[in-house]
């Protein structure tokens, strides 16, 4: 089961009718989906895959809060059309962090948060960690990891310099584990993606040139 949850219902909107999402995917605010049945064209492409979309027109802070289902993976992507991240959805005090912290799967859950820089590349060198960036990545770590005597973890960025995006991950479960050891289990799952989607790109150049330990 996937949940999905964006607050703007334009964004809703492009994505169901000029991006292909499924609008079978769509669900009212009491729980059902606004279509009985997915049309032909859906079935064929997402090949039943959007049976498993949920997609709700919601607040993530109200929507985690709310919810009771644990997660094994939680992608984040909150900037809105100022290219401004929430804060409510970032300071280590928040309801929705703290929430997010008891959904998140205790033994594998990850989180996933995009980023934006917030600082000028110097150079050709690599996305540089400003003080906004840096301040989430902390915020996040510390409420998903930090905070659980009992939950082990680590948390770490890739970047990609030429377009200013940063992603964060903060993941449960590697006990244990040094930075070469990671590292090197990044790089062997990375080749295993590439090679069951057929990518057109390397994941490597990412892993080997913007790969940063969250202190």
């Amino acid at each position: 089961m996937i949940d999905i949850v964006e607050i703007d219902p334009v964004v809703i909107s492009a994505s169901t009718q000029a991006m292909g999402f499924p609008s079978y995917s769509i669900m009212r605010k009491h729980g059902e989906r606004s279509h009985s049945k997915p049309n032909l064209i859906e079935k064929v492409i997402w090949n039943d895959i959007h049976k498993r979309l949920f997609l709700y027109e919601a607040d993530a802070e109200k929507f985690i809060t709310e919810s009771s289902n644990i997660y094994d993976m939680v992608f984040v992507d909150a900037y809105d059309g100022d290219d401004i991240f929430p804060r409510k959805l970032w300071d280590p005090d928040s309801i929705f962090l703290k929430a997010l912290g008891e959904r998140v799967h205790p033994e594998h859950g990850t989180v996933v948060v995009n980023l934006h820089s917030d600082i000028d590349i110097v150079g050709e060198s690599l996305l540089p960690m400003g003080k906004y960036v840096s301040q989430v990545c902390k915020a996040y770590k510390k409420v998903l990891l930090d905070d659980f005597e009992s939950i082990s973890g680590l948390a770490f960025t890739v970047h990609a310099p030429w377009v200013c995006n940063a992603s964060l991950v903060v993941s449960r479960g590697f006990r244990n584990g040094t930075c070469d050891t990671v590292l090197n289990t990044l790089i062997s799952k990375s080749l295993e993606v590439e090679n069951t989607l057929n990518l057109p790109f390397s994941c490597l150049q990412y892993i080997k040139r913007g790969l940063m330990f969250v202190d």
